[in-house]
């Protein structure tokens, strides 16, 4: 009797979350399993997703076998409001989200990536089962936006392809990989043979679909080449030299708004990525804001060390006579250096009261000469995010007020 089997491949692009925003190839973590995909309209802050945009659509979650179909129900039920949409998923089935990928290129989509802290989950899970019932339930939520650490990996990254325009924060993470193929038989039980034969048609198939994709999106085929070298098992954390070449996100300067975080210890953070004056680096700088009490805070800068080691000093002006000058010697754990510096709430507040703030580092060239580079970074979000953070901190001791930090020697004067 002949063995009758129909092979049936399915592709998918499943990974776990990536562990840090660097670029690497590192094997994709063994999570529990990610809810399926859902979609909801979030409503935050005044200018919470932008300068006058206070809404926002979340897609976060499992790209799964029903994505598609429910993606396009809630974009019928969204109507035309056209509101930003913020991506969180780990990837999932690329058939799925090819699908929704042209969805989106038929309305003006700006798609970014960031996870929804929704307020009415309260203490639950973001991703238990009592808060996504509540994400499944139709209605408008009420959250928070957090890009640091956001991720958008496997097929994702090809789903977002799919919006006109798209904006990746510095402090997002994007992960490709190679797909893998699901095959599934009927009928009896393969051989080894048939099964590597299913195998490689998939592939094939995929290969095909993504071409076809891409071409249709305008973009870049050199990201379909990388995620070929990449094993299924393991991601590569795209760079943001690879991310502007692959045209996902073209901008060279990119800045995140003031944020608070309410975690382990609250504080407010800010980041920005720009690329360098000489070749096609960048580099990322990161402000971190914590407090003592409701009158004492420190405000720490965070940058990758410098490839030429030099005599520094690292400054920020709040509309005075002189600038604040940060504390030497920096803190350098892993390549990376850590500035603090001691500020006032009144201090902390001018500065808030600017719509940018000048942000300038120094160093000493070979032949003694000082070179200062001064950089305008914006304040937005610092306001809101300084009165949030006021709410957590400690009342203030009857105490003699601390002053921010001056120069630390005369090369700083």
């Amino acid at each position: 009797m002949t063995l009758r089997a129909i092979p049936v491949a399915i592709l998918v692009l499943i990974c776990g979350p990536a562990l840090a925003a660097s670029p690497a190839i590192r094997p994709a973590p063994r999570e529990a399993p990610t809810p399926p995909m859902v979609f909801y309209v979030a409503k935050g802050a005044p200018d919470a997703c932008g300068r006058g945009c206070d809404s926002w659509i979340a897609v976060e979650g499992e790209v799964d076998s029903g994505a598609a179909v429910r993606f396009q129900k809630f974009l019928r039920q969204t109507g035309n409001r056209h509101l930003p949409m913020y991506f969180s998923s780990p990837g999932g089935n690329l058939d799925q989200a090819l699908a929704m990928g042209a969805m989106l290129r038929e309305r003006p989509t700006v798609a970014r990536v960031a996870r929804t802290v929704v307020k009415e989950c309260g203490f639950e899970a973001q991703d238990g089962e009592v808060c996504l019932r509540l994400k499944q339930s139709g209605r408008e939520l009420h959250g928070d936006l957090w890009t640091h650490g956001a991720m958008c990996n496997s097929a994702c990254p090809y789903l977002i392809l799919g919006a006109a325009t798209r904006e990746i924060a510095p402090d997002a993470v994007l992960a490709v990989h190679s797909p893998k193929v699901v095959v599934h038989f009927s009928g009896g039980i393969p051989t080894q043979q048939m099964r590597a034969a299913a195998t490689e048609r998939g592939i094939e198939r995929a290969d095909l679909m993504l071409s076809r994709y891409f071409l249709k999106m305008g973009a870049e085929g050199a990201l379909l080449d990388l995620a070929k070298t990449v094993k299924f098992e393991s991601m590569h954390i795209l760079t943001r030299e690879e991310i502007v070449r692959f045209g996902i996100d073209r901008r060279e300067f990119v800045e995140t708004p003031w944020t608070f975080e309410n975690s382990i210890r609250s504080m407010v953070r800010k980041s920005a990525i720009a690329k360098s004056d000489a070749g096609n680096a960048f580099r990322t700088l990161q402000w971190r804001l914590f407090c003592f009490t409701t009158g004492q805070f420190e405000l720490d800068f965070q940058r990758q060390v410098p490839s030429a080691p030099a005599f520094a000093t690292v400054s920020i002006s709040n509309g005075g006579a002189k600038p604040l000058y940060f504390t030497l010697p920096p803190v350098k754990p892993q390549g990376f250096e850590v500035w603090g510096l001691r500020m006032t709430r009144v201090s902390l507040q001018s500065l808030a009261g600017l719509p940018q703030f000048e942000f300038t580092e120094t160093a000493q060239a070979p032949d003694g000469h000082r070179l200062a580079h001064p950089e305008r970074f914006s304040t937005e979000g610092l306001a809101g995010a300084l009165e949030s953070l006021l709410a957590t901190c400690p009342a203030q001791k009857d105490m003699a007020p601390l002053q921010a930090s001056g120069p630390q020697d005369s090369a700083a004067k």
